[in-house]
């Protein structure tokens, strides 16, 4: 009780000092709001930058990705145009093999052709042309020609046509019994074939001039 009246009357004898107390606990509440504030706004500030550096990083990992699909989209469209290009390539190959094989099949058919066509003009110009052994001969002739036109086979109309090199091919000149047939096709001495439009033999002629 002694002690406490003391003090009493210590603040009564000195009230300047009890405010300087009040003071100073007011400054110390203000400094350690302001403090806080600051702490505050800086935890604020750390989380934006936080954040914004997320965002970034996402951006970033977004614009990585997109590259890439678009790399890889790249690659996946050079294979599938080299397949195709490899595909249509091996196509058209085949193909072509498959004409070569049939070319030379037929080309090499091609002398029986004129062997039949011998005999036949042989057999209309003998004695017996109106026999059975003949109408034999022209039936497997008409066989064989009609299996090679089915591949593609066609012969050369010459007769009578302007000499041309990409087909005809001139063994001599002889007078032309007509003026109008000078530097054309007059005779023909073996016959020229096509195979799919494309000549495979020349036609051996005879050109007036």
């Amino acid at each position: 009780m002694e002690e406490k009246n003391n003090q009493h009357e210590e603040l009564i004898q000195n009230p300047k000092e009890g405010e300087t107390n009040e003071s100073n606990k007011d400054s110390e509440i203000n400094s350690e709001a302001e403090m806080s504030v600051e702490l505050s706004e800086e935890n604020q500030e750390h989380k934006k930058e936080k954040a914004s550096k997320s965002k970034h990083r996402k951006e970033n990992k977004a614009e990585d990705l997109e590259q890439e699909v678009v790399l890889l989209n790249d690659k996946y469209l050079r294979l599938y145009s080299e397949f195709d290009n490899y595909r249509k390539r091996s196509l058209k190959e085949k193909i072509e093999l498959s004409k070569s094989a049939a070319s030379d099949l037929i080309t090499t058919l091609l002398p029986v052709l004129d062997d039949f066509e011998r005999a036949m003009n042989a057999m209309e110009t003998g004695e017996n042309k109106d026999n059975a052994h003949n109408d034999g001969i022209n039936l497997i002739y008409n066989k064989l020609k009609n299996i090679l036109s089915q591949q593609g086979l066609e012969l050369m109309k010459v007769m009578g046509e302007e000499f041309n090199t990409d087909f005809h091919e001139a063994l001599t000149k002889i007078p032309a019994p007509k003026p109008e047939l000078k530097g054309k096709v007059v005779d023909v001495i073996q016959n020229g074939y096509l195979l799919n439009g494309k000549v495979i033999r020349y036609a051996k002629v005879m050109v007036g001039s």
